[in-house]
C-alpha cells in the first residue's frame, strides 16, 4: 500500500493536496504563450489575482521569464524586476494566499521568498542553476520538481527517448528515473515537501504528451502529490486544430484526465473552470 504525501507546509501555512486543488498562472512576462503581456499595471496584476482567488485557486504561481518553447533566457535582473515587485503586491493585498515562484535561479527563489512567496516551482529540476536546490532546502518551502528535455530555447527540437517497450514513445520510463534520482537528492537535502511534475510540453511531442498522460498513474508510486500543467498547451491545440485562445474545452477534457489517473494540481490560465473539472470527478468517488 503506497502511502500519499497530503499536507505541505508552506511557511506555517497547510496546503491540503488530499483532494486536488488548482493553482493559478500569474504571469508578468511579455512574452508567454498564452497571456503574455496582459498585466500590465499593478491593478490589472491584482484585479487577476483576486479573480483567481475568488474562484477556487489554492496557489497564485507567479513567474518573470516565459519557458513557451523557443523563449530566449532572461537575465537575472530583469526576472527579478518583474517578479519580486508583483509578488510583494500580491502578498500585501492578499496576505492568506499561498504564492508560488516560477524560477530556476537560486536568487530569484530567495528574493520572492523574502517578498512574499512559500513555494518554489522549477521547470528545470535543479539543472540550470546549481545553486537553487540548497537555497530552497535552507529555505524549506515547498518544491514543485519537474521534468524538461533540454532548455526551452531548445526543447521542441526533435525531442527523442529511448524505447521502453510501453506505447509512450520511451517517455515515461526516462521521466520516472529522472524524478526518482531527484526526489533521492532532494531527501539527502532534507527536502520532503515536494511536488512532481512530468513536465507536458516540455521537451515532448505531441506523442511523448499523449503516452505520458496515459500512463501518469506510473508516478503515484513515489506517494507524492503530482502536478499536471496542461493548460491550453500545444498537444491539445495540434490535435484540436485551434489556437490556445479556443483551447478551453481541450483543457477541460484532458484535466479531468489527468485527475482520473491521479494529479493533486491543476495548474492552469482558467481557475472557475478546473475547479468545476475537480468537483465533478470528486463527485464520481461517491458512487
Amino acid at each position: 500500500m503506497i502511502l500519499y504525501k497530503t499536507l505541505l507546509n508552506c511557511r506555517g501555512r497547510l496546503l491540503d493536496l488530499s483532494t486536488p486543488q488548482v493553482m493559478g498562472i500569474i504571469n508578468v512576462t511579455p512574452d508567454s504563450f498564452y497571456d503574455g503581456g496582459k498585466l500590465k499595471t499593478d491593478a490589472e496584476l491584482l484585479a487577476a489575482a483576486g479573480k483567481m482567488l475568488e474562484e477556487g485557486a489554492a496557489i497564485l504561481d507567479t513567474g518573470g521569464m516565459s519557458s513557451r518553447p523557443g523563449s530566449q533566457e532572461i537575465s537575472e535582473s530583469t526576472e527579478l524586476m518583474r517578479v519580486i515587485p508583483a509578488i510583494e503586491s500580491i502578498h500585501k493585498n492578499f496576505p492568506e494566499s499561498i504564492i508560488s515562484v516560477d524560477t530556476w535561479r537560486g536568487k530569484v527563489a530567495e528574493e520572492a521568498v523574502q517578498a512574499g512567496a512559500s513555494m518554489v516551482n522549477d521547470i528545470s529540476g535543479g539543472r540550470f542553476d546549481k545553486n537553487l536546490l540548497s537555497v530552497i532546502s535552507k529555505l524549506k518551502v515547498p518544491y514543485v520538481l519537474m521534468h524538461m528535455q533540454g532548455t526551452p530555447l531548445t526543447m521542441q527540437f526533435n525531442p527523442v527517448y529511448n524505447e521502453s517497450g510501453l506505447d509512450d514513445g520511451g517517455v515515461v520510463k526516462e521521466v520516472f528515473d529522472f524524478l526518482k534520482e531527484k526526489i533521492l537528492k532532494l531527501n539527502e537535502l532534507g527536502m520532503y515537501d515536494i511536488i512532481v511534475d512530468p513536465g507536458f510540453g516540455f521537451g515532448k511531442t505531441v506523442e511523448h504528451n499523449f503516452g505520458l498522460l496515459n500512463h501518469l498513474d506510473v508516478f503515484k508510486i513515489f506517494g507524492l502529490p503530482m502536478l499536471a500543467g496542461l493548460s491550453r498547451k500545444s498537444m491539445i491545440c495540434n490535435v484540436l486544430k485551434v489556437n490556445p485562445h479556443n483551447a478551453l474545452n481541450g483543457t477541460t477534457a484532458i484535466n479531468a484526465i489527468a485527475l482520473m489517473k491521479g494529479a493533486k494540481l491543476l495548474r492552469v490560465h482558467d481557475v472557475k473552470e478546473a475547479r468545476e473539472t475537480i468537483q465533478l470527478i470528486e463527485k464520481m468517488k461517491d458512487y
